[in-house]
């Protein structure tokens, strides 16, 4: 077994550098530090950067996917089939706005939603689809849209872990509907918390401002009126200032995250664990989560991540399947609704990836993973 004497590896950590510690202080010297010059500048270069298409900035993807679903008019009785093996807040959000989410299963390789499945959930009252571009592998578009077209749907895709993923060679966010990304700090950049829209329609992209701001809108005579239920979602400067230092450098993180990535694919192609979808340089690689061979070992999962826990290696659950959490049974979920995403969900383990991780700390996480499926193996 590997020496524990050694920092300790997280599953995630931002890239911050002096340069931008130094900007962010900058902003507070100015004293303007909520929303203002640095935000707009900021969706500026988000929108030159997605073929010039209008982008808004939020506090969080979270609230940029609920200002998207308000801003396209879902609400109570419409319907919003989304995948069964995301992240909580894609669902979260399409309850808050009083509409359902109708989980559907996934593409048990790439994990994205299957697309069949979609299709057949559809009813009446479907109003949207919102795909995960899975650990930032892009969607099939041509497949996702040409659905969408047929059944008359508008799409918010979730691209929380995609921003700088490319769809034959297309950026994703240059292309389709609306798109959100996030800036959380373990994602391809970070404002901290944050997220963004990318809209197709200049008209919807300004409709979203009013959500973002508590529904306001500013009169001719200088008054404001309240036209729509809206939220307090704008996001800050000093947030922003920090967006437009980490977007510059997107590029140089993605080579990054593919060097460590190839590392990985180098050290676990042969081993037990069931490795995820490679695809091609399109894909971003926001985190590499293998799934475990459970069915092959003396131990659980959690005993597993508590043994690479004292041995100075953090990971993580990319993620639970959604239907079967307490809130979303009350809908009617059931196991056994949809076993891929249950799989996935059950065995799942997010591995170390970030920028400034090293290839001999990828390798010390490979060595001791792979020592510890041999020593509980069955």
């Amino acid at each position: 077994m590997p020496a524990a004497n050694r920092p300790y590896i997280p599953f995630a950590r931002p890239t911050i550098d002096e340069e931008m510690v130094g900007a962010v202080s900058d902003t507070l010297r100015s004293l303007w530090i909520t929303t203002g010059p640095q935000v707009q500048a900021f969706e500026k270069a988000l929108s030159v950067m997605h073929n010039e298409r209008p982008a808004r900035v939020f506090t969080s993807a979270t609230a940029a996917m609920e200002v998207a679903l308000l801003t396209l008019g879902v609400g109570p009785g419409d319907e919003v089939i989304m995948p069964a093996q995301t992240f909580f807040s894609c669902a979260n959000a399409i309850m808050h706005t009083g509409a359902t989410p109708v989980f559907v299963e996934v593409d048990p390789i790439t994990r994205n939603m299957d697309l069949l499945q979609a299709s057949n959930a559809i009813t009446t009252r479907t109003k949207v689809l919102m795909p995960t571009h899975f650990a930032g592998h892009p969607m099939d578009m041509e497949a996702l849209y040409q659905l969408a077209r047929e059944k008359n749907l508008r799409v918010i895709e979730d691209a929380a872990l995609a921003i700088g993923s490319r769809w034959q060679n297309q950026l994703i966010g240059s292309l389709g509907d609306i798109v959100s990304f996030s800036f959380h700090p373990n994602k391809n950049i970070t404002t901290i918390e944050g997220g963004a829209l990318i809209f197709s329609s200049e008209e919807e992209a300004k409709r979203s401002e009013a959500y973002r701001f508590h529904g306001i809108q500013r009169l001719t005579d200088g008054t404001r009126d309240v036209t729509v239920l809206g939220g307090k979602y704008n996001l800050p400067d000093v947030n922003a200032r920090l967006g437009l230092l980490q977007l510059a450098r997107l590029s140089e993180f993605i080579d990054k995250r593919h060097a460590l990535v190839n590392r990985y694919f180098e050290r676990l192609s042969g081993s037990s664990l069931i490795l995820p979808y490679r695809g091609d340089r399109g894909h971003s690689w926001n985190f590499f989560a293998p799934l475990l061979p459970l069915d092959q070992l003396s131990v659980d999962r959690k005993t597993l991540m508590n043994k690479l826990q004292e041995m100075g290696i953090g990971t993580g659950i990319s993620y639970e399947a959604i239907h079967l959490t307490s809130l979303y049974r009350q809908l009617g979920y059931r196991e056994g609704d949809f076993p891929h995403a249950e799989t996935i969900g059950q065995s799942t383990l997010t591995l170390p990836l970030f920028p400034t991780l090293q290839l001999e700390e990828v390798d010390y996480v490979c060595d001791t993973l792979l020592q510890l499926l041999h020593h509980f193996k069955r």
